[in-house]
């Protein structure tokens, strides 16, 4: 199976309990439960939601589990009948505001590459 370019790469939750192994000094065996247990207790809270919850972890971000409104005259574009959908549960990530703050920092700035004729490139360019 070939690697499909220009996407990025996918980190699993071994990758997790690795780099948490790596930061507490601990053998990998022994971080993977733990990360196993966070991430499944986070799952169980939002899979028992009532309907909406709202999970906040500090510098992190804040999970929330939201309702939708029924669509009584939504449209399927295939065949263009319209359906009724029902009110459903969604769920909702927002990063904590030092995290947005590293996400939002200008590529160029980290010192990567902004290829050419990129809304970035003619930003820089147009700065220079």
């Amino acid at each position: 199976m070939e690697a499909i370019p220009n996407r990025a790469p996918t980190l699993t939750k071994k990758d997790v309990a690795r780099r948490v192994a790596e930061i507490q000094g601990m053998p990998l065996y022994k971080c993977e439960p733990w990360v196993h247990a966070v991430v499944m207790s986070i799952r169980q809270l939002m899979e028992e939601a009532d309907p909406e919850v709202r999970i906040e972890l500090r510098d992190f971000g804040v999970f929330e589990v939201k309702k939708t409104k029924a669509k009584p005259k939504a449209r399927n574009p295939k065949t263009n009948e319209t359906v009724f959908i029902q009110a459903r549960r969604k769920t909702h990530f927002k990063p904590s505001k030092k995290l947005r703050e590293v996400l939002q920092t200008p590529l160029v700035d980290l010192g990567y590459e902004v290829p050419a004729g990129s809304a970035d490139a003619v930003a820089e360019e147009q700065a220079a």
